[in-house]
């Protein structure tokens, strides 16, 4: 039970130093010491209460807020030094003074480390408790503005940061857009290649998730999908639509759309990340055999490795001036005779299973209909 008088009873709503009087809790086994420094501090204008142990003491903070406690070291049961950081869980912002009879240096050391902010001796003078009362009291507000200060500067950081990132979203959108028109130009002038970026990027996404790749990469993936053929636009009609074998001079002209495909996205390096080493990569193949740099192996960036064999796969399902198109399992089959030349095994294994579950999942729905 609380040690006010009858005819103070604690509010139910808090009270501060802005909305009126301070509340000060006094916590001390002894009634005697109790009383009077309640008695004195009521004198003094601030709102008193008292426990005569910590457990009162935390069902009294547990109700309502208090400005400061002023709490004897050595009580029955739970200690004073114990009391200090149960209560400023309940109330980082309760300013919380020691007491003691005894002058313990480690004591001292412990409670002002847990929390508490002063430590006096008893017996005390009443004009120095008063001043103590003052220090701690300002001392709390500061902390208090601080805390308020960091609150703010956190929830202002926050929001610029979310700010930051929706306009570095609406900047990439806006940059992969301008550079899916110009493939999306190139595009429409052959037949035979409508299409073949976004569904690259659509199955290399699937592989990479059917190989556990983490949900950003698996999108760095599908964004170097769609702008894997950029480099295509320097590449003449004439050859890119040839129903022959090509030449040499033609090979050599077509494999340069690598080249010309890295130099249009490099000045986009910071929104496009990886994806420019999966674009530079896509042409590579796993015996060494490739272009434009004869990687081998693991040498070659995985999302590259994904998107190549995604890539010949789309290439050799697709119709061509030259041939007919395979069927997905025939193309399957043919990768796997090549996979220690053209692709990795891994990946080649993941594409299988995507592309075997989207044909079972395309039979469902024609049997379905």
């Amino acid at each position: 039970m609380s040690d006010a008088p009858a005819h103070v009873s604690p509010p139910s709503a808090p009270t501060d130093g802005d909305a009126g009087p301070p509340r000060v809790l006094v916590v001390d086994d002894e009634e005697t010491i109790r009383l009077a420094l309640a008695r004195f501090l009521r004198t003094r204008g601030y709102l008193v209460h008292t426990a005569s142990g910590a457990a009162e003491a935390l069902a009294l903070l547990t109700e309502s807020p208090y400005a400061v406690v002023l709490c004897d070291v050595r009580m029955p049961g739970m200690s004073g030094v114990e009391l200090v950081p149960l209560a400023l869980e309940l109330d980082e912002d309760v300013a919380i003074m020691m007491l003691t009879a005894v002058n313990d240096a480690p004591t001292a050391t412990e409670a002002l480390s847990g929390g508490a902010m002063d430590y006096l001796m008893k017996p005390i003078e009443l004009s120095d408790l008063e001043g103590a009362m003052q220090r701690v009291l300002l001392r709390r507000q500061r902390a208090m503005d601080r805390r308020q200060m960091e609150r703010h500067i956190r929830a202002e950081v926050a929001s610029r940061t979310l700010e930051l990132e929706q306009e570095k979203a609406a900047l990439r959108a806006l940059t992969v857009n301008i550079v899916e028109t110009l493939i999306n130009a190139q595009e429409a002038k052959d037949v035979y290649l409508r299409g073949h970026s976004q569904r690259v990027a659509d199955l290399g996404a699937a592989v990479a998730e059917e190989m556990g790749l983490p949900p950003a990469l698996v999108e760095d993936i599908r964004l170097a999908g769609r702008l894997h053929d950029v480099g295509k636009i320097g590449v003449r009609e004439e050859v890119l639509n040839k129903p022959g074998k090509l030449n040499p001079d033609e090979y050599e002209h077509v494999k340069d759309h690598v080249r010309v495909g890295v130099e249009i996205l490099a000045p986009l390096r910071h929104i496009i990340g990886a994806g420019l080493q999966y674009v530079q990569d896509h042409h590579e193949h796993w015996d060494g055999h490739g272009y434009p740099r004869g990687l081998a192996g693991e040498a070659i960036s995985l999302g590259g490795r994904i998107l190549g064999a995604c890539d010949a796969f789309d290439a050799l399902t697709s119709l061509r001036p030259y041939r007919e198109p395979l069927t997905p399992q025939a193309t399957l089959d043919f990768l796997e005779s090549e996979q220690r030349h053209l692709v990795d095994p891994a990946v080649l294994a993941a594409l299988r299973a995507v592309v075997e579950r989207q044909h079972a999942t395309l039979l469902i729905e024609v049997d379905d209909s």
